[in-house]
């Protein structure tokens, strides 16, 4: 019972710091309309600003604020450079463009800045949190409590009037034009936000197996949280990423021994194609009805 528990709450708590990942490709949808998968790139860039801006010799906490507002400027930049290029393209066309930032960053950005794992100390401490028989990763445990803030706080930013904005562009493009809404800055802003979200979940997974190119494989986990929760849900994130985090760490536990490893990526496939399947536009999101 013990050792379910363990994984239970190891499961709940990876799966809450999978939603900080997946915060960051719910707020380009929701905000832009677009589907971002070059968000485990800008995680694992953003781990990498971290960990250099800590270099330099500034504590994390001066390091972390200085990256997200690196991570913000590259969101415009990204903005300005390649998507505003892409109005009036098919949709099918700017994810195509974002598959292949993702390609790009991931190649690019440990070629120049080293793909040796790369530490970031947070002052969270590797000692495990020990309730009767159950252990509770620390790092996890205060990844899990930031995840839900954030979450909280996005809740409360769309209910602003630039979040509304947003919001009203990602329904319609041309009627945002139309009322006098910048869709190119709305656009630009979301990616700024992503960045944002990325710099804190880089630090924190960062912190937790280090910094280097494998951070931006967590983009497919974060996909399988989004499509669960629904991809424009910020709500949803946290039940998605619960969803898949138990169910990714639950199942294995007792699976991998039998099935030698490697049964995590076949049940978050599952996930994927089940929800595809069953409630294509996920457990909170909204169901778009077009007449074709």
């Amino acid at each position: 019972m013990a050792y379910f528990l363990e994984l239970l709450i190891s499961g709940a708590l990876t799966g809450l710091m999978y939603s900080l990942v997946a915060l960051g490709f719910v707020l380009i949808y929701k905000s832009a309309g677009v589907p971002n998968l070059a968000q485990g790139a800008l995680v694992m860039t953003a781990g990498y600003a971290v960990w250099l801006v800590m270099s330099w010799g500034l504590s994390v906490w001066i390091a972390i604020p200085i990256a997200a507002a690196i991570m913000f400027g590259f969101g415009l930049v990204v903005e300005r450079l390649l998507l505003r290029r892409m109005v009036g393209q098919p949709v099918i066309m700017v994810v195509m463009l974002t598959l292949g930032l993702e390609i790009l960053l991931r190649g690019l950005v440990p070629g120049v800045l080293g793909s040796a794992p790369k530490p970031i100390d947070l002052g969270i401490g590797f000692a495990p949190i020990i309730v009767g028989d159950v252990f509770i990763n620390r790092t996890s445990l205060y990844g899990g409590i930031i995840a839900l803030l954030l979450v909280g706080a996005s809740l409360l930013f769309f209910r602003t009037r630039l979040g509304t904005k947003l919001r009203a562009v990602s329904d319609d493009h041309v009627s945002s034009w139309a009322v006098g809404i910048s869709v190119e800055r709305a656009i630009g802003i979301s990616w700024g936000l992503a960045g944002i979200a990325a710099v804190v979940a880089g630090a924190l997974w960062g912190s937790s197996q280090g910094v280097d190119w494998t951070l931006s494989t967590l983009l497919f986990p974060a996909v399988a949280v989004v499509i669960l929760g629904g991809v424009d849900s910020v709500p949803g994130v946290v039940v998605g990423g619960i969803l898949v985090g138990v169910l990714g760490t639950v199942i294995p536990g007792y699976l991998d021994s039998i099935a030698g490893g490697s049964t995590r990526d076949v049940v978050t496939s599952l996930i994927i194609l089940l929800t595809i399947m069953v409630r294509p536009f996920g457990i909170f999101g909204r169901e778009d009805i077009e007449r074709i």
